[in-house]
């Protein structure tokens, strides 16, 4: 039999040294994350990658930054975020080979690159939301804010409280005492003996977590008191100004304050309790303000805060300061909503915050119908924010959170967003700022192939 088969030899020679760049395709993800890193550097927009390396010359040669930081964008904006699968990829991925211009840093340089260049990352947010409204993007006409819940790198279970830390510590130093004797009577007092074993390091490592949540503990108790210390002496000058005794209980005395069964994590100290739709998690609260018709992240934050009630002024003020224009109206939920909140609202932007949760403002749309005429004078911030939000033009305004920043959210769950990988709060903001800025740039470029193919057509 004679099959029609086209041609298959893996160890056919290429009569022409191979290009990387023939294999990826002109329309790529990755042309376009190449394009547009070699954009902003040529715009000075990532001089703080380059401000660690010394400029003389000298020392060992690194891996250019423009490689680095192509290879990290393209692989968050696919999901691939550990140093390890991206080592491979450098190996076995044509576009991320591409990228890298068919170098291979090994996974131990992925990582410290992206520790070292954090804050970087962070003001690359900036440069990509420049580019997406110089695009056309992100016209800020209708803004949504939306906080997650985001697991930290760190166990639920491993939360001490204070009492249960000292012990633990006082464990580990009385273990460290003991092998500090054994060795010196096997080695002598002045003699050092060989390398601690491996568990003795572990051993170390951890009584330094321990330290850090028994620091934080002690801090929390400290402001607590300095706070009650603050509420006392008030009380008092109010006390010699009017010349009468304030009636009610008398204020604990600083001393007193402080809650014994407070804890902190072992693993994260810096993470929170928090509460999400799936359950109870160790983590943070990451907050993020999108354009309703494109999708595109203006603003963004991490927070321990258990809730988003103190989130709206700051990301008001952030989204400002990103874009240079001030949004026309912000739509947020219940979870934003307090009467200093409403107050926030000025002639420049309309805020519509829901007052309860959506299931029960559901049904109030469901039983009543929307108001009409002039909102009456005599109605509480509450109840004039529920008229509005009641109203078929605030229920169209409210109404786009649902395809914005919770559509955002999701999509972001799609690329694998479901647990931090770095801990501590200020490294979770660089890897936060790193999934949003990527995010960015997939809008962008599905923004960009849209316009070319209108264009053509």
């Amino acid at each position: 039999m004679s099959y029609n088969f086209l041609p298959y030899e893996q160890d056919q020679l290429l009569l022409m040294p191979p290009s990387l760049t023939d294999w990826v395709a002109e329309d790529s993800l990755a042309r376009f994350v190449s394009e547009l890193v070699d954009a902003m550097q040529a715009r000075g927009e990532l001089a703080a990658f380059f401000a660690t390396y010394r400029a003389d010359g000298w020392g060992q040669a690194a891996y250019h930054p423009c490689l680095m930081v192509k290879v990290l964008l393209y692989c968050y904006a696919v999901g691939v975020r550990s140093s390890r699968r991206i080592a491979q990829a450098l190996e076995h991925d044509i576009a991320v080979r591409y990228l890298a211009a068919n170098q291979h840093p090994d996974f131990r340089t992925i990582a410290n690159f992206r520790k070292v260049h954090l804050v970087a990352f962070e003001q690359l947010f900036g440069a990509v939301l420049t580019l997406c409204q110089e695009a056309g993007l992100a016209k800020l006409g209708v803004v949504a804010l939306d906080g997650r819940r985001v697991a930290a790198n760190a166990a639920l279970d491993q939360n001490r409280k204070q009492a249960s830390l000292e012990r633990e510590i006082a464990e580990i130093l009385a273990e460290a005492e003991r092998v500090d004797r054994e060795e010196d009577a096997q080695y002598g007092i002045d003699v050092r003996g060989d390398e601690l074993p491996e568990g003795l390091r572990t051993t170390a490592g951890r009584h330094e977590r321990l330290t850090a949540a028994l620091d934080l503990l002690a801090a929390n108790t400290q402001r607590a008191r300095a706070k009650q210390a603050a509420k006392i002496e008030a009380r008092a000058e109010e006390e010699r100004r009017t010349g009468k005794k304030k009636r009610g209980r008398k204020p604990k005395p600083p001393e007193a304050v402080g809650d014994p069964d407070k804890t902190a994590n072992t693993t994260d100290p810096e993470s929170r309790i928090m509460q999400s739709r799936r359950g109870w998690l160790q983590g943070y609260n990451a907050q993020a303000m999108t354009d309703s018709t494109s999708q595109v992240i203006v603003a963004q934050t991490v927070t321990q805060d258990e809730n988003d009630l103190q989130q709206l002024a700051p990301m008001l003020a952030q989204v400002i300061a990103n874009t240079g224009v001030v949004p026309k109206a912000c739509a947020v939920d219940a979870g934003y909503w307090s009467e200093p909140n409403a107050a926030l609202e000025t002639a420049e932007t309309e805020l519509f915050i829901a007052t309860t949760k959506e299931w029960k403002r559901q049904q109030e749309l469901a039983a009543q119908p929307p108001p009409r005429g002039r909102i009456p004078k005599h109605l509480t911030p509450q109840e004039r924010m529920e008229r509005k939000l009641r109203t078929k033009r605030g229920q169209a305004i409210y109404r786009q959170r649902g395809c914005s920043v919770e559509a955002v959210f999701g999509q972001m769950e799609g690329r694998g967003l479901n647990r931090f990988w770095l801990r501590g709060l200020r490294k979770v903001q660089g890897e936060w700022s790193l999934f949003c800025s990527t995010h960015n740039i997939l809008k962008l470029w599905r923004f960009a192939g849209t316009v070319a193919a209108l264009a053509t057509g």
